[in-house]
């Protein structure tokens, strides 16, 4: 890798904004399958879906979730690229392929090495990614989650004075003097992302890497259709979309159980009530308390809820993400090679 810091934000940040506005109907959907007013909400009398209700205003609080992404998606790829990086120079097989032991010594940035295999290297680069970027991302989700279940054709919804305000808007009033609620998500947050991720990556790094080496074994018997250079920034960014998508829909099928207890967390935290009952409990449960209510009350099918929309999310969205930020990437790596090469001439 012979990126800048810079080559890694710019490539984070436009992959993010790319995925949020695409798949973003399909994770409202999501968020209202999985809210616990679901089937007061959007069903009727008769437990019909009431798909205009359903369907409206799929796009409800994006702009927070993009305007948080961009920093978000950065953080998280320089601390992934920057950890896989330090821990695989440090790790002993790498030592042991070095041409000299002055030369491994030389080139291993930390003080020891350590004998983890790749696939763990890669789950602990991108666990600590996404602890980080999450740091920075929760706010946005527990406003966004909020503002996809809000009825924005309900009296209470608008304001007399400002009655064309946006659901972000909104929902952002509800935190008005409660702010420290917007990170009551994060453990919740971290709680599915980990998992994601350090399933995701060790997955997708592999599907990749023998992808990768498949197309070059496919160009050494005569496939004309690599061109001069076979990690071309098109070809590699659709073998990473492709490994993406693999790995993301098996990860998103694991950690459903996780993410349907984010939701129902962070839209707690909004102070959704269960309409209909005559009592109200305002107080934010806690991420244990809630999964284990969700598996009183709903059982196994309640903690999977979602689950197959999900999957469809995030194998499409991690396809386009990943595919996009590494054809980024390699794009601004190879500019910067030949500004250099150009520069020395």
């Amino acid at each position: 890798m012979d990126n800048s810091s810079l080559d890694i934000w710019v490539a984070g940040a436009l992959a993010a904004v790319t995925v949020d506005f695409l798949v973003y109907p399909m994770d409202t959907l999501k968020t209202r399958i999985q809210s616990p007013n679901y089937n007061h909400l959007y069903k009727d009398a008769t437990g019909a879906i009431k798909r205009d209700v359903l369907f409206r205003g799929l796009y409800q609080g994006v702009w927070s979730v993009v305007l948080a992404t961009v920093p978000s998606s950065g953080a998280f790829f320089t601390t992934y690229e920057s950890t896989k990086h330090i821990l695989t120079l440090s790790s002993t097989q790498s030592q042991s392929q070095s041409q000299s032991q002055s030369q491994s010594q030389s080139q291993n940035p930390l003080p020891f090495t350590h004998p983890l295999p790749t696939p763990l290297i890669h789950a602990l680069s991108s666990s600590l990614g996404e602890m980080v970027s999450c740091a920075i991302l929760t706010p946005a989700e527990v406003l966004k989650q909020n503002a996809q279940v809000l009825d924005m054709n309900s009296p209470t919804s608008i304001s007399t004075k400002t009655p064309r305000q946006g659901a972000t808007i909104q929902v952002l009033a509800k935190f008005r003097h409660r702010p420290w609620k917007l990170w009551s998500g994060y453990t919740a947050l971290v709680g599915r992302n980990l998992p994601f991720t350090g399933l995701h990556f060790p997955i997708f790094e592999g599907v990749r890497g023998w992808l990768v080496s498949w197309r070059g074994r496919e160009r050494i018997n005569g496939d004309r259709n690599g061109g001069k250079n076979g990690n071309g920034v098109v070809e590699r960014a659709v073998l990473t979309g492709t490994a993406a998508g693999v790995s993301g829909t098996v990860a998103s099928v694991v950690t459903t159980p996780i993410d349907v207890v984010k939701t129902r967390v962070m839209l707690g935290a909004g102070g959704e009530e269960l309409k209909g009952t005559e009592k109200t409990v305002r107080k934010v449960k806690g991420t244990l308390a809630v999964g284990r209510e969700v598996w009183r009350e709903e059982g196994l099918r309640g903690l999977f809820r979602g689950g197959a929309l999900r999957s469809v999310w995030s194998a499409f969205g991690m396809s386009i993400y990943l595919g996009i930020y590494e054809g980024g990437r390699m794009y601004l790596e190879k500019r910067r090679k030949e500004e250099d090469e150009g520069g020395v001439l």
